[in-house]
């Protein structure tokens, strides 16, 4: 299970191995700066998976949205050449 860690900023110059060791455990740490939170960090992986989610969330959204203006009765429709054509009009060519 993850441990949120709190930690003030310093700790980035004193106390690094002790943070890296907390990632290393897949626990992510807030910094803070004044008392307040500053930013957070997190491992790689943790990262990457937190990136991977998000672009899945977008994506889910966009069809989400698709689907909804597909099916309203004001929705016009184009042929396959007309997409491909103004796709290649706006990308230049692909």
């Amino acid at each position: 299970m993850r441990n949120i860690q709190v930690r003030p900023v310093r700790d980035l110059r004193n106390h690094y191995p002790q943070l890296e060791t907390m990632l290393n455990n897949h626990d992510p740490i807030i910094i803070t700066k004044n008392g307040r939170g500053s930013a957070v960090l997190l491992n790689i992986d943790d990262f990457s998976d937190y990136e991977e989610y998000m672009h899945v969330k977008y994506v889910a959204e966009k069809l989400k949205e698709a689907e909804a203006e597909a099916g309203s009765p004001d929705a016009e429709w184009s042929g396959r050449e007309t997409v491909i054509s103004s796709l290649r009009e706006k990308y230049h060519g692909l």
